[in-house]
Order: structure tokens, then sequence, then C-alpha cells
């Protein structure tokens, strides 16, 4: 019998109901013991160093995993992953990558920075291929959208990797929310002390690439530019309008994912900005955004969230409702709600306001998830994803919207998530990238140019 795993997942509903007749007993006798006889689950990863080589180590840790492919555009970072992994083949190119194995990989992992997510993560959904992707799960608002359907019309099985969305506490707050226990909220308020910004208006002198970096490939789609040493690769990318969505990008997927799960929000139809006036080059080191969000079962009729990041984060205890003297920690969020509040560090339990009110209430029990085994399991049909991409996409765009009003301080925006345009014309040509010559992706670029 072949293995489950090894087929063109081109519908993964129509594989499931392939395979469930010839697969049904083995699949019982895999959850009873670790030690499956079945084929291994063959991976191939983009991007194995920093976050890329965590995510490499426990995707590599599920008993059924085989990891066949590594991808890196470092090549003393290849070697060294390639020294663990001697049975992977290297690449540097992961359009190479993809193209060369095909049938030899059953799925892909994402680990690189921002502004190849989307590209890298479409290339392998055409080539019908699952897909774990690093959060934020695009660079742009429409690469989001776009990764969302794609793989809903395939049918593929996807997770973003916002690894805290699996955490017991986070679960157990998304529960709380939803068992009403502060009440219908009415307000959101997340936000993050780091400083992934840049507020110089201009970078540090170019240098010479090293030898071990392929230059021209981590540019990837981006546009070209000379390389300057610690600030790209390795650096900090993330503070860069081209490669990275700043601190509400970063920070926010984690602490914006609680929020939205819980209250099953969608598309905001406002938002806007406030923070110092853009330099094109790098994120703002300190943001505020408010977002307004139409209603759902969870929440009042109009729903404000507010974002603060950097030097304006967090707020006070004042600022946001509670009592005078709470310490707020430096990176979570808070439900307002009509019977009470609830603050969600990051990473912790939740805390109940006012505190004597809430004493005697018993908190929901949830079991313990691994995110990254749990896309593995999903693949072979014996477990569902908690973030798939028709999550994350929708999270992303939202996020997104807000680095995209960072171009345009104190300018309010209405969206339209149907026809995917802000009210003005320069916001709308941000909301999707430019992929350069000799970079274009079936399925991205022609989105782009339409």
């Amino acid at each position: 019998m072949g293995s489950r795993f090894n087929r063109r997942q081109s519908n993964r509903r129509q594989f499931l109901a392939a395979s469930a007749a010839v697969t049904g007993g083995l699949l019982l006798g895999r959850r009873a013991s670790a030690q499956s006889t079945l084929e291994k689950f063959r991976t191939a990863h983009i991007g194995v160093g920093g976050m890329g080589g965590s995510d490499l180590g426990s995707i590599a840790s599920h008993p059924n995993v085989e990891v066949a492919a590594i991808c890196d555009v470092d090549s003393d970072i290849l070697a060294q992953v390639a020294e663990k992994f001697p049975m992977a083949k290297p690449y540097a190119d992961y359009r190479e990558m993809l193209s060369e194995m095909d049938s030899g990989i059953d799925g892909v992992v994402v680990s690189t920075p921002d502004h190849t997510h989307a590209p890298a993560a479409m290339t392998a959904m055409n080539a019908n291929k699952p897909v774990y992707c690093q959060k934020p799960l695009t660079h742009s608002v429409f690469e989001a959208r776009q990764l969302r359907l794609i793989a809903d019309e395939k049918g593929l099985v996807t997770q973003m990797g916002v690894q805290i969305h699996s955490h017991p506490a986070y679960r157990r707050a998304v529960q709380m929310i939803r068992d009403g226990v502060i009440g219908k909220v009415s307000e959101v308020h997340a936000w993050s002390n780091k400083n992934w910004g840049f507020d110089g208006e201009e970078l540090p002198a170019a240098a010479d690439v090293p030898a071990n970096l392929d230059w021209n490939l981590w540019l990837g789609t981006a546009a070209e530019r000379d390389f300057i040493p610690r600030i790209y690769h390795p650096g900090q990318w993330r503070k860069l309008i081209d490669f990275g969505t700043g601190t509400l990008g970063d920070m926010g997927v984690h602490i914006f994912d609680t929020p939205f799960t819980a209250l099953k929000l969608t598309a905001p139809d406002v938002f806007v900005t406030k923070c110092r006036q853009p330099t094109h080059i790098g994120h703002p080191e300190k943001n505020t955004v408010e977002y307004v969000f139409p209603q759902t079962e969870y929440t009042t009729e109009r729903l404000v969230w507010k974002w603060y990041d950097g030097g304006f984060a967090p707020p006070s205890a004042d600022d946001v409702g509670l009592p005078e003297g709470t310490q707020l920690p430096g990176q979570g969020s808070l439900f307002v709600g009509e019977e009470g509040h609830m603050l969600l560090p990051h990473i912790g339990e939740a805390v109940l306001f006012p505190e004597e009110k809430f004493a005697d209430y018993q908190r929901p029990e949830v079991e313990a998830n691994d995110h990254y085994h749990q896309w593995v399991d999903a693949c072979a049909g014996e477990d569902e994803t908690s973030a798939p991409f028709s999550l994350g996409g929708p999270l992303t765009e939202a996020l997104l919207l807000g680095v995209v009003a960072n171009r345009f301080p104190n300018e309010a925006f209405t969206w339209d998530a149907e026809t995917m345009v802000t009210g003005s014309v320069d916001a709308n040509r941000l909301l999707h990238g430019e992929y350069r010559e000799g970079f274009e992706v079936e399925n991205l670029q022609a989105l782009v140019a339409g």
C-alpha cells in the first residue's frame, strides 16, 4: 500500500475520502502508538535559521516526520542545519527545491522574512502542498486574501505559525469570553512595548555582500538595493517597510489573535493611526491604531479596538478603565465587557476585574495542543488545524490595514472588505506588493496585475 502522505493533495476532501477505506484501521493503530509503521510525512523547510531553525526542530520532533529538504539563502546556516539533518537535500532557492522535489515532499514549512512568506507559501500551494507558514501570514493585504482563497479552493491543510494560539492560557481566555464571563465586549485594548520600528531618514552605508549570502535570493520579490550588514541579514529587517511589518505585524499578530478569535471578528469598517510622519524607510517606533469592527454575537453593536506599541505601550490603567495603581504588563490585551474587564498578559492567565466579583469564578479546563504536530496530524486526516489560513488570512488583513494606515497618520479610512478598497487611492496602492522581474508568482502576480 502506498503512503497516505505522498499523494498529491490537490483537494484535501477528495484525498481523505479516497484514503479512508484503506487506511482506517491503520489510523486507529497510529493513534494508539507513537511507533507508527506507516511511511513518513516528508517535509521541505524554507528558511532554517533563527525562527526557521526552531520551526524545523518542532516539526521534526513529530514521530512521523522525515525532513526531506531544507532551503536557506545563507550557505553557512544551511551547512550547519545539514549536519543535523544529513538525509535532507539542501537548496538555496526554494523555487528550485519545490520544482525538483515535487512528489518527494508532502508538506512545506515557510519561515522566512515577512516579504517572502506569501511568494514561498503560494508557490508551494500552487504545487498542491499543505503549508505551515510563520506569522504574520503575509507582507501585504492582498497576499493574505489570496492565500486564504487558494487554500480554500484547493482544499489544502494550512496553519499560520502563531504558536501561542494553542497555549492553554489563550485557549482558556477564548472559552471564557465565549462563555460570557464579562458579557458582551464593547472595547479591546491591545499593546506591545517592543520597538520594531526605525525613525531614521537614511540607512547606514552599504557594504560588500558576504560570500555565504545569496543576496539576490534574499531580496526575492523586493526591489533591488545594496546590502547593508546587520540591517537586512542577519538584522533588523522587521523594522523596514519593504521587508517587515513592524511591531504591529510582529507582535500584534500574537496579541490580536486571542481577542480576534474569541470575538469571531471579521474585517474592520474603519481604521485610523497616530504616529510620526512617514519616512518611506522604516515603520514608526511608536504608534497607535484604532479600528471599529462590526457586531458579532460576542460584541456590542460597535466594537472599538485600540492598539498601542513602542513608546505608547502599555496604556495607563486609568485609560483602559482599570483600578488606579493596576500594573499592566509590557505586552497584553484587555477586553472591556458589559459585566467586567478581562486582562490577558502575554503570555499568562487572564485576570478578571472587579476581582472581588469574580473571586469564586471557576475557570474552564482546556487541553494542551502542539501547534506544530497539529498541522502534521491534520495532513494525515487525524486532526484539524486551529489557525488555518481561513483564520490567519482575515487576522493578517486587519493587522496590515493598520500597517498601511501608518503611512497616513491621523487620516481615517473606511474599508470595503468585499472589493478590498479604502476611500484613498494612495492607500489602495499599498494594499498589494510589487514583484521584481524574475520573481513573479502565479496567483499573486495575477492579482497585482488586476
